[in-house]
């Protein structure tokens, strides 16, 4: 089984860190945030073996994506592979709406 070298872009930073303020400023939970952030690592250390096994979004448009889903929370991560490296470009809730949300 291959071992991807997975690499979070600065976009995909900024959206998890936009997310743990939230959960921190605005809903003042402190154990959301960390078990976010938990999730989120977790979700990387998973890429890193299955990148290559998910399959790339239906739209035409995004067809170079690919998604994975956080186990405990409702938020995904897109991703685009490039040689040996999943490239995570960005992180959503599911609430948001994804065409808009990349425009």
């Amino acid at each position: 089984m291959n071992k991807w070298r997975v690499i979070s872009t600065e976009d995909v930073q900024n959206d998890l860190d936009n997310f743990v303020y939230y959960l921190l400023v605005e809903k003042l939970n402190v154990q959301a945030a960390k078990a976010v952030l938990d999730d989120y690592d977790e979700t990387v250390e998973e890429l890193s073996q299955v990148a290559g096994m998910l399959k790339a979004l239906d739209d035409p448009e995004l067809s170079e994506y690919r998604k994975i889903r956080l186990r405990r929370h409702d938020y995904y991560l897109i991703y685009r592979l490039e040689g040996e490296f999943a490239i995570i470009d960005r992180m959503f809730h599911d609430l948001q709406d994804l065409d808009k949300a990349l425009e």
